[in-house]
């Protein structure tokens, strides 16, 4: 998961997208170093002490019931897209990106190709 996230951010910097994310760990010294050896480059809220798991204020506020859970939301801040991954993320944020004039610059081919995983 976190490749492709990666490549997303890569390939469309500079355009109206962002990823954000929100982590369950209870430890959050330990959350740091992941952030850090995973090489996250978006922002990414702690959801606080109350997990790990979907207890605690953002998982709670956004009715998440598991992770990862994915929202992705339109320029006007409607959740139009939830759970999507790999492929079907793509094409969200690209008729996203459309709707708003902005084209998506072509995958790259290793992105292409697949998500590895973490």
């Amino acid at each position: 998961m976190y490749p492709h996230e990666r490549s997303l951010v890569k390939r469309l910097a500079g355009l109206p997208f962002a990823i954000l994310g929100v982590n369950s760990d209870r430890d959050r010294e330990a959350l740091k170093k992941t952030l850090v050896d995973k090489n996250l480059t978006w922002r990414s809220w702690w959801n606080g002490p109350e997990g790990p798991g979907t207890k605690g204020g953002i998982a709670e506020q956004w009715n998440v019931k598991g992770w990862p859970t994915t929202y992705v939301i339109d320029a006007k801040g409607i959740i139009r897209y939830k759970n999507v991954r790999g492929e079907a993320l793509d094409t969200a944020i690209e008729t996203l990106l459309a709707e708003v004039g902005v084209k998506a610059p072509p995958k790259a081919a290793e992105e292409s190709e697949g998500d590895p995983g973490l």
